[in-house]
């Protein structure tokens, strides 16, 4: 099993070199442990630092101009936060905690070493961001599309099969950790709304509930009400250029 959580995300699709592995492990040497609730990094402000989760649960986040929360993506053991706002001097999100978190830190010069080193870590980078890119475009539509119901099954989905990647012994049941106010911010909906399309979807018998965890009982009676897509099925990698 590779030493870098980043490693091991890429190795469920690839088989990676031992110069690969050992290139990646040097990007999650330096780790920091993250409290919930803490920035990470801030919007609007100078960050040359990108990041790999080793645990817990972050998120991406926007402030609005009437002062609300727009929650842009969640991040997951073994993601690697930051790609999308490198090409910026200033950070065009908010990063912070969901729950206890650690973390590893690098710098843009780190990943430009690896992608000149590794071309073909540079092309599975670009899959894994095109990937979270159409995911987005999925809630996006979803947003105006889409009933308020299916909007929250399609997270419940999409944080339960995110979990099982990083974690092979997840079956139906997981820990939610989000809030209703946090479930809210990523679906655009209240928190009461959110409460309502819970109970609709246990009422349902699609989901269960009980001390902050959640149990699927029907996944494909659940992707239908979600129409929901798992974007990290599908994939053609057959054009990835050779490991060096």
């Amino acid at each position: 099993m590779p030493a870098s959580h980043f490693a091991e995300v890429l190795a469920a699709r690839v088989e990676l070199t031992g110069a690969e592995i050992a290139a990646l492990t040097r990007l999650e040497e330096r780790s920091r442990d993250i409290r919930r609730g803490a920035v990470l990094q801030r919007e609007n402000e100078r960050s040359g630092d990108l990041y790999i989760v080793r645990r817990g649960m972050l998120m991406s986040y926007v402030l609005l101009d009437d002062g609300s929360r727009q929650i842009l993506r969640l991040h997951f053991p073994g993601d690697m936060i930051g790609v999308s706002g490198m090409i910026y001097q200033n950070s065009p999100e908010t990063v912070a905690a969901l729950v206890e978190s650690e973390v590893c830190t690098f710098d843009k010069a780190a990943l430009s070493r690896l992608f000149v080193d590794h071309p073909r870590i540079a092309a599975m980078v670009l899959v894994l961001n095109q990937i979270e890119r159409v995911a987005l475009t999925d809630r996006l539509a979803a947003l105006g599309r889409t009933s308020a119901k299916a909007r929250v099954a399609a997270l419940l989905l999409d944080m339960r099969n995110r979990l099982r990647r990083c974690d092979a012994t997840i079956a139906g049941t997981f820990s939610l950790g989000l809030t209703q106010e946090e479930v809210g911010d990523a679906t655009g909906l209240t928190a009461v709304h959110v409460n309502r399309m819970l109970r609709q979807l246990e009422e349902d018998g699609l989901i269960g509930r009980e001390g902050g965890r959640v149990t699927i009982h029907d996944d494909r009676a659940l992707a239908r009400a979600a129409n929901y897509v798992d974007r990290y099925d599908g994939l053609d990698l057959g054009w990835l250029p050779p490991a060096r």
